[in-house]
């Protein structure tokens, strides 16, 4: 497939506004904000009745859902009432593997019907222009854009090429296995560094798409880095990384998620602008070491959210946000609001980052 031209996407291509609500722009980029910006992964998802309901009122399996283009806006939009700082897009990081040849289906999770486990299955998933085949992505953002009316940004994302790799191989979540995805690292790590290399390919033009239709940032998620060893993550999944960044550039800011994975040296040489941490790591001790090339997102335990009492989640975002110190850090949570969070908690979380202002002066370390 011939390569792309690709647009820089500048101030005066967007009217030469930033959002009205810029402060988890200006946290991106590392500067100190007057508060710290708050936003949640999986914000507009399962422990949400109203996310619930439009699934009701549409009435169309997990995979059409995503491609409802006003289905799709309406349920990316549904954070807002919270009081979010910034809007995610509803959509799936499997998006992109169905114009392959290899589409999901959610019975409840995800479910592949021919796994990728050869390297006649490898050589034969297609290459596509994403504008075509995946044409409801720029529809939907162009929605949600329209909707916000420059008041929020606009987040994409995309999920990571070894994350990709392992739901083909495994032809469902991971989890806590991935066993076959390790074995093809193992055994055949040349067939699956040509896999991985396919859908680094994919990935870019997936999400310079989406910078194209606008977008204001992007996240990319590398949700088996908890399965990966330190030697595997830094073969396979930190070589992506970087040529995932570099040849995106840096038109938006980028976020890199990586699950419950804590050693942060490979994350902060990635690429990433933001790097996303889990609940295990020191957010001052990292911040510290780190603060000067990249901003941080995190870090509060999502179990909190879920188990906790409004109290519990109080006193888990003030540590948090003490630690950040309103100087490049975005409050989210270290994974994704889980199913059975009650949503006052949710609300708690956003109403208590909002309130917090330390003082603009002070080592955030040295409050009590």
């Amino acid at each position: 497939m011939a390569k792309r031209v690709v647009s820089l996407r500048t101030p005066e291509k967007r009217g030469g506004a930033m959002p009205a609500n810029d402060l988890w722009l200006r946290a991106a980029r590392r500067e100190r904000t007057e508060r710290t910006p708050v936003w949640l992964m999986r914000q507009a998802g399962r422990f949400d009745p109203a996310y619930q309901e439009l699934r009701e009122r549409y009435g169309l399996p997990l995979e059409e859902l995503f491609c409802h283009v006003d289905a799709a806006a309406e349920i990316s939009l549904l954070p807002r009432r919270f009081g979010v700082d910034a809007i995610i897009f509803f959509q799936d990081i499997l998006t992109l593997l169905t114009p392959m040849g290899r589409p999901f289906v959610f019975r409840p999770g995800p479910q592949l019907a021919e796994p990728v486990r050869t390297a006649q299955d490898v050589d034969g998933l297609r290459r596509y222009d994403p504008a075509d085949a995946l044409d409801f992505v720029p529809k939907c953002l162009a929605s949600v854009r329209n909707s916000l009316a420059g008041d929020l940004p606009l987040l994409g994302f995309a999920g990571a090429p070894v994350t990709l790799a392992f739901f083909l191989i495994e032809g469902t979540s991971p989890q806590m296995d991935g066993q076959n995805a390790r074995a093809m690292m193992e055994q055949e790590p040349t067939l699956f560094r040509r896999l991985v290399d396919f859908l680094t390919a994919a990935t870019i033009e997936y999400l310079q798409l989406q910078i194209e239709s606008g977008v204001d940032a992007l996240q990319v998620f590398e949700s088996v880095a908890d399965l990966l060893t330190p030697e595997q993550y830094a073969a396979f999944a930190h070589p992506s990384h970087e040529r995932l960044f570099s040849e995106l550039g840096k038109r938006v800011p980028a976020i890199l998620f990586c699950k419950d994975y804590a050693p942060l040296d490979l994350m902060a040489s990635s690429g990433a602008d933001v790097l996303s941490v889990a609940s295990s790591v020191d957010l001052a001790d990292a911040i510290t070491r780190y603060g000067d090339r990249v901003a941080f997102q995190g870090n509060v335990d999502h179990t909190i959210l879920r188990d906790g009492t409004p109290e519990d989640v109080e006193r888990a975002v003030v540590q948090c946000v003490r630690a950040g110190g309103h100087a490049g850090h975005i409050l989210n949570l270290g994974h994704g609001v889980l199913k059975e969070t009650p949503v006052e908690n949710v609300q708690r979380f956003i109403d208590t980052a909002k309130r917090i202002r330390l003082p603009m002066a002070a080592d955030a370390a040295n409050i009590g």
